[in-house]
């Protein structure tokens, strides 16, 4: 495959390239903003022509998915570490929606995708199979007692995480009038119940 441009440093790879790119629209974005940065900026950061990019990436958004990406690990990391401070699977599964309702439009990266204003695009990276993988994996990663609640399998997790997930995005897309503490105990009292139904069955089966 042949590179032209790229500011006298052709990539050797296709990955390379794509890397290139990203890297320079994150730049734009830093410099000057979602809503000045467009696919003639991102060419001319990476050296490159608009029709170069367009071959590694169709749309803006495409590049700001990928951009996302690159940034999740650390997004993942940094909500592990702040569910282990709760105790129970209840009280998880409410805050993984809160703290994502309250930090995901902040993100450097991952919220620009909500400000490319194409909700369905963020609705579909929001809904894949990868990011309910990924919301289950910090979900087992969390040190509660899932088995108490009736979590015990991977079809379990993906399952919450689809249905935590999907209860975050409604929040997100379709603000409610409530506090942090008010949408807290709005999905704790509906969804702590189920919750804790693994721990009621456990005891119920003791008592036999």
């Amino acid at each position: 495959m042949g590179y032209h441009g790229w500011q006298g440093n052709p990539p050797g790879t296709h990955d390379e390239a794509r890397r290139r790119i990203i890297e320079a629209a994150m730049a734009c974005v830093d410099r000057a903003g979602l809503a000045k940065t467009s696919m003639s900026d991102v060419a001319a950061e990476a050296g490159v022509t608009r029709q170069t990019v367009y071959r590694y990436f169709p749309r803006l958004t495409d590049i700001l998915s990928a951009i996302a990406l690159t940034n999740v690990e650390d997004f993942a990391r940094r909500m592990e570490q702040h569910l282990a401070t709760f105790g129970t699977p209840a009280e998880v599964a409410a805050e993984s929606v809160v703290w994502g309702v309250r930090e995901v439009p902040g993100e450097p990266y991952l919220g620009l995708l909500l400000q490319a204003g194409e909700s369905g695009f963020f609705t579909s990276a929001v809904t894949s199979p990868e990011s309910f993988a990924l919301g289950a994996r910090i979900l087992r990663n969390v040190p509660v007692d899932w088995s108490a609640a009736g979590v015990t399998s991977e079809d379990d997790f993906r399952g919450l995480a689809e249905l935590l997930m999907r209860l975050f995005l409604s929040y997100l897309q379709h603000p409610a009038d409530l506090t942090d503490d008010e949408l807290r105990a709005l999905v704790l009292r509906w969804l702590g119940p189920s919750l804790d139904s693994g721990q009621h069955d456990e005891s119920a089966r003791d008592g036999q």
